[in-house]
């Protein structure tokens, strides 16, 4: 007789780990961290600070699981917490932030130089398009376009009310695709 282990959901890892339960918060972390990292990379533009942001919110998300009153709410915190420090550091930099050259190639390694070459031009200029958003509006449209976040969960996370959130994400599709005109 074999035994397959199906995944706990959310609310069961995180009420285990506010039980003390360290394995069952290594699995929230395990699912999470690469969404938390790639939101953090995409807003702070720089591979160490994304990686500093995102060990901050699991260590601090952790010391503070007791005051999470719902805990179907945990991964929406999660986003709050990771968005919210990423606001801090760029308040916090100089007004020329340095950029990692190595964001702006391509993941992806095609077969066709030419259109490696193309994807490659077309995620580095999304990268710079984006460092050219408000701090704000490139949260909001990470989350919603990136992260696929609902209005509501976005408005949570960034602590705007939801028109807000709609104005600051149609700003940033707006500046966007006069941006990326050239690329269509």
């Amino acid at each position: 007789m074999t035994t397959t282990s199906v995944p706990l959901d959310d609310a069961t890892l995180v009420g285990r780990a506010r039980d003390g339960d360290v394995r069952a918060y290594e699995q929230l972390v395990l699912r999470y961290q690469g969404p938390m990292f790639r939101l953090a990379l995409k807003m702070l533009h720089h591979r160490g600070d994304a990686e500093d942001v995102v060990q901050e919110a699991f260590l601090g998300a952790w010391r503070k699981l007791a005051q999470l009153n719902d805990d179907k709410a945990f991964v929406g915190w999660l986003y709050r917490g990771t968005t919210n420090r990423c606001l801090n550091v760029i308040r916090a930099r100089r007004p020329q932030a340095d950029v990692d050259l190595d964001l702006a190639e391509s993941p992806r390694r095609d077969t066709q130089p030419e259109h490696a070459a193309q994807v490659s031009g077309q995620l580095a200029a999304l990268d710079d398009a984006l460092q050219t958003l408000t701090p704000q509006q490139r949260a909001c449209w990470l989350l919603r376009e990136v992260h696929g976040r609902s209005y509501d969960e976005i408005s949570e996370i960034v602590g705007a009310n939801p028109t807000a959130v709609r104005g600051r994400i149609a700003r940033a599709r707006a500046q966007l695709a006069e941006v990326m005109k050239p690329w269509r």
